[in-house]
């Protein structure tokens, strides 16, 4: 079965079922980007308005005349309550006022009536209408986020439920494999339902728990969606279990069958079979799982950046990249070099591991690999390193999960130190590549830098496009762009770039602007939809498999607390991170370090911006690592099964397992130095 002809974009949006998919869940992301951005707006609102109205805080359109009195006598009014005075015969400890203080008490009064009165007489003279609408809007906008706190979690679930569903109706969760035959189809979909019907069961386990707490109806309304999204992932696997696709063909199982059970699945029984049969506490799994609900916003950014990599799929910006180097015929390896640099930042731009792949990866850059004549295993290697690298490196999201989970180090020292581990690797790379398959030396045609330039003038539009976004979300909302406000700014940055490429593929394709520009967005929310529940459900069990680590001890056994040596310390860390790259998600990976493995690497001397750059170059070597090498998986994704199977069987050692063996060559390496050189120089 060929991966390519699955996941290629006209076959995933071919049907109008799929378009249905992708406009429903691109709405969805742009409700959410819009909810993100309204704390923004409303700090944005109360600035113009402080910069309109003096003192705009204290002004009420509506205020009405105060009801104290200005006009007092206030010696009189002493006077008068003195006389007044009845000794109270039964409170013993009565006694006669105090004109002094009664004095005073009238003079805080009158002093804060004036008070009222002059704002009263502010709210007259800028009671206008424009005040008014202003505030109107204000304050609606201040009560909509007010009232709507909790409205992300629910958006991150249907999120989530949208996208699972669809990855499952196209059977596009990641495995090792893809099922051959029916029995391996059936296996596959059996496996899913028994994991999310024991899903629900920890789901309702847990809400027969919160039912007899006092103050848990928002948690148990959070339950209840959960148990309806998985729910509905037990129908879906139920009819596909039954109604096998005719392209799939008879046949039994085999000893490497098992390869086809989706990995979040296999997580999920790791998981399970702990917290049903060894803790006994069957509403663990919920509870794990439900920490993704208190995540939302972290999440949701994920997804967001997976539609900005499916928009950058929707444009000609990097054939364009490409055409920028095509006139100085760069031999193989040296190609794979720059591409390697180049994609580099994208992908950092993408937010994780993987989603670059997903983008681009195999549409374009594998491509123009063997067009320049790179073998299919260097072609692979490079496709599937070019989404990694770049996780170091400003603004990548798993960084900014770090400095949020961690206060001892922050994004700006990781990213500084995150630039030059990326280029130690990136140069080691390119090192390896042009030594081990020689031919490297660049052939340029006359004029090439004439051609580059002239190709750079496509460019030029796109990033004035983009630099337009930019500066107008700051003017208008005064949000910056950075690490934290690039998941929100880069789709709108994205869509406004495919509007421009639309413009101009419009007398090609016979359409109008705005169905070229629909067309386009609805397809990258369809592949983005898919890779979203695909990824999503990784990372989910990835957070319940991290759980069992946590709650068995299993982590702390293997790092022993008696350990007084920093560099045996960073020995033993270097081993567990990696082993945790290699089977977990980075973003659960993430969660479960911070709670183990961290505080106590820190106590025996190691520094804390030290370790977690070790940590995440651990992860890249992690998931470039068997047996799971998720951005393998990846890259066979895009690429198609076919052209991972017809890779080079001949020639070295080295030639034959080239996909697998260049990026352990690079990235042990870079880890070994990146974990042990600095200790030098603090650790002696």
């Amino acid at each position: 079965m060929n991966w390519r002809a699955i996941t290629a974009p006209a076959a995933r949006t071919l049907y109008p079922v799929h378009r249905v998919y992708g406009a429903v869940l691109l709405l969805l992301l742009l409700f959410t980007l819009l909810l993100g951005m309204g704390n923004s707006l409303h700090s944005r609102l109360l600035w113009v308005g402080e910069q309109t109205w003096p003192n705009y805080y204290l002004l009420n359109p509506d205020a009405t005349e105060p009801s104290c009195q200005l006009a007092m006598d206030i010696d009189a009014e002493v006077a008068r309550r003195v006389a007044n005075y009845k000794p109270d015969p039964d409170d013993l400890f009565s006694s006669p006022p105090n004109p002094e203080a009664i004095r005073k008490s009238l003079q805080s009064n009158l002093e804060l009536c004036q008070q009222q009165y002059d704002v009263y007489e502010q709210n007259l003279a800028h009671a206008t209408p424009a005040l008014g609408a202003f505030k109107a809007v204000e304050q609606g906008l201040a009560d909509f986020l007010l009232d709507n706190i909790e409205l992300t979690k629910y958006l991150f679930i249907a999120m989530f439920a949208m996208a699972a569903a669809i990855a499952a109706l196209d059977t596009d969760h990641i495995a090792l494999r893809l099922p051959r035959n029916r029995a391996e189809w059936r296996l596959s979909q059996g496996v899913q339902f028994v994991v999310n019907g024991l899903m629900v069961l920890s789901l309702n386990a847990y809400l027969g728990k919160l039912a007899t707490s006092p103050g848990s109806e928002d948690t148990m309304s959070l339950q209840y969606a959960w148990g309806g999204v998985f729910g509905l992932f037990m129908v879906i696997n139920a009819v596909r279990f039954l109604n096998v696709p005719e392209r799939i063909r008879p046949g039994g199982l085999s000893a490497s069958s098992g390869l086809v059970i989706p990995l979040y699945c296999a997580m999920g029984l790791i998981a399970m079979s702990y917290f049903f049969l060894v803790d006994g506490y069957a509403s663990g799994l919920a509870i794990y799982f439900g920490m993704m609900s208190n995540l939302s916003s972290m999440f949701i950014n994920i997804g967001l950046y997976v539609l900005v990599g499916m928009m950058l799929k929707q444009t000609r910006i990097p054939e364009l990249l490409l055409n920028l180097i095509k006139p100085f015929n760069l031999p193989a390896p040296l190609l794979a070099s720059v591409i390697i640099f180049a994609t580099a930042f994208p992908t950092a731009f993408t937010g994780a591991s993987g989603i670059f792949i997903l983008a681009v990866g195999g549409r374009i850059f594998y491509d123009e690999l063997r067009r320049a004549g790179a073998g299919r295993q260097l072609s692979l290697a490079t496709t599937a390193m070019s989404g990694s690298l770049g996780v170091v490196l400003n603004p990548c999201l798993l960084i900014v999960v770090v400095a949020a989970l961690n206060k001892e180090v922050t994004t700006t020292e990781m990213y500084s130190w995150g630039f030059w581990v990326f280029i130690m690797s990136a140069t080691l790379f390119s090192l390896i590549v042009c030594k081990t398959q020689g031919n490297w030396k660049p052939r340029p045609a006359p004029g090439a830098f004439r051609a580059a330039l002239a190709e750079s003038r496509a460019l030029l539009p796109y990033v004035a496009v983009a630099a337009l976004v930019i500066v107008s979300i700051w003017v208008v909302l005064g949000l910056k762009f950075n690490e934290y406000s690039a998941p929100l700014i880069l789709p709108l940055v994205m869509l406004a770039v495919v509007l421009l490429d639309s413009g101009r593929r419009t007398e090609e394709q016979g359409q109008t602007l705005s169905q070229v520009f629909w067309s386009r967005s609805s397809a990258a929310a369809s592949d983005s939809a898919v890779h979203i529940g695909a990824l999503l459900a990784l990372i989910g069990f990835s957070i319940c498999l991290g759980g069992i680590l946590e709650r068995s001890d299993i982590v702390h056994s293997l790092f022993p607390e008696d350990l007084t040596s920093p560099w045996v310390a960073m020995l033993v860390i270097v081993v567990m991170l990696t082993v945790i790259g290699m089977v977990m998600d980075p973003f659960g990976a993430v969660i479960l370090v911070s709670a183990t493995i961290a505080q106590p690497a820190i106590q025996l001397g190691i520094d804390p911006l030290h370790f977690w750059i070790v940590c995440l170059v651990a992860f890249e070597l992690g998931y470039l690592s068997p047996p799971v090498a998720l951005n393998h998986l990846l890259t066979r994704q895009v690429v198609g099964e076919t052209e991972v199977l017809a890779a080079e069987r001949t020639g070295s050692f080295w030639h034959r397992y080239e996909r697998l063996l260049l990026p352990l060559a690079v990235m042990g390496p870079t880890l070994l130095f990146v974990a042990f050189v600095p200790m030098l120089f603090y650790a002696l």
